[in-house]
């Protein structure tokens, strides 16, 4: 329900004396050439009756009225702000376009707590899509969601997936996490129910400190070997996809045997450096 002073507003509104083309072209130029203040006022005092007209338009999306006429009003005024009356355009078919992206970007910001998407695609299916199924669906009592869907995402040019989450959301209202929710052990919030794998954040933390020490005390390790026992162990142990015996060995020049022991050697040679970092560190070279 309206109060008193927007009623007031909206009846002054509607009671604005139109503007003939010459009148507003004379006005236009005024406040364009000359930033008179008083033409401005003319201009968008005439065109109020459009911001409110509009703002009717997007009503169904349970936003105050007076809310979505002050944004409509933003838009008047930057369409003001641009408007090139040499261009011979009437000022409303010039400001229709901003006085609507004005409100759609509030509704965008506003109809929910989780932010929507923004690009022209997602625009046009969050502001399409209940009329598109309206019209689609009208007469086809057999059309399944996923037919419907298709017909939406090829009018629209945008994925059935799109079409398909755009339509749960716009299904139901947001529900608060902390909304109270009862059970057989007593009244408990929703965000109770919601349990994360995740490591805690100390936990975390520690294991990221843990990863970076271990890996300074093995280049540490590595550089105890010589070049070609610090070859055979990045190629055998250090890769994802380890190397043969037999690959390596044909490579270095020597049998399957030797590189096996030159291997043994190495990883001894690696555990007393890590030994000598970490007692603990012993099994990390195994």
């Amino acid at each position: 329900m309206q109060d008193p002073a927007s009623r007031t507003f909206m009846r002054a509104a509607m009671r604005a004396p139109y503007l003939a083309r010459d009148e507003e072209h004379a006005l236009a130029l005024r406040w364009r050439e000359h930033r008179d203040q008083q033409a401005l006022h003319r201009m968008t005092s005439a065109h109020m009756r459009l911001v409110i007209s509009m703002a009717g338009k997007f009503r169904y999306f349970g936003l105050p009225m007076s809310d979505l006429i002050q944004e409509g009003n933003v838009g008047l005024l930057e369409a003001a702000a641009r408007f090139e009356p040499a261009r011979e355009v009437r000022f409303s078919t010039y400001a229709t376009w901003w006085i609507r992206a004005s409100m759609q970007d509030y509704i965008l910001c506003n109809w929910s707590i989780v932010r929507g998407g923004t690009s022209s695609a997602q625009k046009a299916l969050f502001f399409n899509l209940r009329r598109l199924r309206m019209r689609i669906s009208s007469g086809r009592e057999t059309m399944t969601a996923d037919e419907l869907h298709r017909h939406i995402s090829d009018a629209l040019g945008v994925s059935q997936a799109d079409v398909a989450l755009m339509d749960a959301r716009l299904s139901g209202p947001d529900a608060s996490l902390n909304a109270p929710v009862s059970n057989e052990d007593g009244a408990s919030e929703r965000m109770d129910f919601l349990v994360s794998e995740a490591p805690l954040p100390d936990a975390a933390a520690e294991e990221i400190i843990d990863v970076e020490r271990r890996a300074r005390w093995l280049d540490e390790a590595l550089g105890s070997l010589n070049e070609r026992e610090l070859k055979i162990i990045r190629e055998r142990r250090l890769r994802d996809s380890g190397a043969t015996l037999e690959s390596l060995g044909a490579n270095l020049g020597i049998s399957k045997e030797r590189v096996r022991q030159i291997e043994s050697r190495a990883l001894a040679k690696l555990r007393g450096a890590l030994v000598r970092s970490d007692p603990d560190m012993a099994a990390f070279a195994v």
